[in-house]
């Protein structure tokens, strides 16, 4: 039986994230938990973040991409189509490996949180959003949920543009 990942007390806390971020964030712990994964990668948070909030789900250009995205993230969820074997995302760039191993978290995802919080507070605002980690996450060209993004014929630099454009701000 996968043991469940370790709380990221930084990432979770709640004077850092809105409740439906907050949502989304424990949404993707237990979609590590049932996918058997020792982390929370950043494909995790993608699938959670379009599954619990509008905003980011109006992000995406209509809704045949964004079933082709949830195509590609229901399949991997269940065992067939993209498949990253155990290995520990951003591993092989991160100098934060053994932090967010400790942590349940891939330094991928990790810094996409830190990402998220960053934004956010360039706002103005204290907690982060969903659109706020959605657009760390669509930066990220080196992340799982953009190797998803891509498949599913997202680009993945004008989601990004979009949200910032949406938002007013980087």
């Amino acid at each position: 039986m996968p043991q469940q990942p370790a709380p990221n007390n930084r990432a979770e806390s709640d004077a850092g994230l809105t409740e439906e971020l907050a949502a989304a964030v424990a949404s993707a712990r237990r979609r590590a938990l049932r996918d058997g994964d020792r982390q929370i990668d950043t494909a995790h948070l993608l699938h959670s973040l379009i599954e619990s909030d509008p905003v980011v789900r109006a992000a995406f250009d209509g809704g045949p991409q964004l079933a082709r995205v949830l195509g590609y993230l229901v399949q991997r969820s269940i065992g067939y189509g993209l498949r990253w074997q155990q290995a520990v995302e951003g591993a092989d760039t991160s100098p934060v490996v053994t932090e967010a191993a400790d942590e349940g978290w891939s330094p991928s995802a990790s810094a996409a949180m830190a990402g998220a919080s960053r934004r956010a507070g360039r706002r103005g605002r204290e907690r982060a959003g969903g659109p706020d980690l959605l657009a760390a996450l669509a930066a990220d060209r080196e992340c799982r949920a953009v190797e998803v993004l891509h498949r599913a014929g997202v680009d993945a630099a004008l989601l990004a543009d979009r949200i910032v454009e949406e938002s007013g701000q980087g």
